[in-house]
């Protein structure tokens, strides 16, 4: 009988990470997580949990030891700030896994990274992973992003087998990002734009699943490394009704109030220019990157995912607001 593989989760406390580490606990493997805090709902599940900072190498090798597979989801997310610390996080910090991964000779890298990385202000419908990334990057986020994902594709032609997961705008229950940005702004929203354009989410069952189907298929095919997934829910909605699904989970009131994707952008740039010269630390109501993404389509082609990993979501976007409606209500978000 094959004995348990022993896995680690950067950023195991977190939305995405805290769901890989639920399932992979299920399948009965040792699981260790890596995160800068301590996580009470972790040590119940009986994970070994290893704090520290991603950026300092010396933790992150000594978190990867007697690892065999690394799910690194850790990561700085976010639309402002300043570009050394998505630095340090994102591209170090991957930098940092990659060396131990390849010191420790773990046997397989599955990278979270995001569709944002190739967002370029203009409409994407149905596009793949061949689709380049911008000339131009316009948040630290996504070019931090976009250069731990070409250190992830190197690291794969030196040896280390990975593969990268672009899950598009993960939402569910328990998730301490989107979903209470939207709660939270609920009154201040606008439609941004006079046409909903479609836009691609994937439930959190669905996102952490793709990550463990991705370990799984890259144990059994070595010339899977080196690829980029899309994952979804493979039905692009329209960008408001989507937020507005989330807000009747909510028990909010929908958005109806427009403006043009002009005058949004242009209050953006504002904003930006105000809080920079004021050198006020937290973040705009209003960007330019917002404003675009709000205001253009962006949804991608899986069918690699289908293909080469077998993924499908599991649950449906109907389901997932039912079990997000009913934690809603069990919770104060």
């Amino acid at each position: 009988m094959k004995s348990p593989q022993k896995t680690l989760v950067t950023g195991g406390g977190g939305f995405l990470g805290k769901a890989i580490v639920k399932r992979l606990v299920e399948r009965g493997e040792n699981v260790s997580s890596f995160s800068r805090g301590f996580y009470p709902e972790l040590e119940s599940m009986g994970v070994v949990q290893v704090k520290g900072d991603i950026s300092h190498k010396d933790a992150v090798e000594k978190a990867c030891k007697d690892i065999d597979v690394v799910f690194h989801t850790a990561a700085k997310p976010g639309v402002w700030g300043d570009y050394s610390q998505y630095h340090n996080t994102n591209f170090i910090g991957t930098k940092n896994v990659i060396s131990a991964c390849i010191k420790h000779n773990v046997t397989r890298l599955v990278h979270t990274s995001s569709p944002s990385v190739i967002f370029n202000d203009h409409d994407m419908e149905g596009v793949d992973e061949s689709f380049p990334y911008p000339d131009k990057f316009p948040t630290p986020y996504t070019k931090t992003k976009a250069l731990a994902e070409q250190s992830v594709v190197a690291a794969s032609k030196k040896g280390l087998k990975t593969i990268i997961i672009r899950p598009h705008l993960i939402w569910g229950p328990e998730d301490n990002h989107l979903i209470p940005r939207i709660i939270k702004r609920a009154k201040q929203l606008v439609k941004v734009g006079s046409k909903d354009k479609l836009v691609d989410t994937v439930y959190i069952d669905n996102a952490a699943n793709a990550h463990i189907l991705a370990a799984d298929k890259l144990d059994q095919n070595k010339d899977l490394s080196g690829n980029i997934y899309f994952i979804s829910q493979d039905q692009p909605i329209a960008m408001w009704d989507m937020i507005n699904n989330i807000l009747k989970a909510a028990g909010l009131d929908p958005i109806t109030r427009t403006m043009p994707h002009g005058f949004v952008w242009l209050v953006g740039a504002i904003l930006e220019v105000t809080y920079k010269s004021l050198n006020i630390k937290s973040e705009p109501k209003m960007t330019r990157f917002v404003a675009d993404e709000l205001a253009t389509a962006h949804w991608f082609d899986i069918s690699a995912a289908k293909k080469d990993l077998g993924y499908v979501p599991e649950v449906s976007t109907k389901e997932g607001l039912s079990r997000l409606e009913k934690w809603l209500r069990e919770n104060e978000v």
